[in-house]
């Protein structure tokens, strides 16, 4: 894992959660890979073990991640996809919105986005 900033909005678990999340869609943690321990992350970010805990249940929770008794937890095959999915379809109800109304507060076409996408700058 790589350095954290804990912003005050969200409880630490939750940030800590969406960091696994985000390493997971960006494929730093693939299907089969170990978690680092709780004792690990904990003593790493300077955090309570049962934040950790709590972050990691609530993944498991999901079936992102699988307990393997005395072996830690695992990133679970299915996780990229339903995470993929969940990430699409919350953006779709939750993001999108803002994102479309915005786009049509500008006037933009749908041309000028792609024409711009392409180009690869705004």
């Amino acid at each position: 894992m790589t350095a954290i900033q804990w912003s005050d909005g969200a409880p630490i678990y939750r940030q800590l959660k969406e960091r696994v999340i985000a390493m997971m869609l960006d494929g730093v943690l693939k299907p089969g890979d170990a978690l680092p321990s709780v004792r690990q992350v904990a003593a790493e970010y300077q955090l309570n073990p049962i934040t950790v805990s709590r972050a990691y249940q609530e993944l498991a929770d999901e079936a992102l991640v699988e307990k393997r008794r005395g072996l830690g937890m695992y990133v679970t095959e299915e996780a990229a996809k339903k995470l993929l999915f969940n990430e699409r379809e919350r953006f779709l109800r939750e993001e999108w919105p803002l994102v479309l109304e915005r786009i049509m507060r500008l006037g933009l076409t749908p041309q000028e986005l792609l024409t711009t996408a392409q180009a690869g700058t705004p």
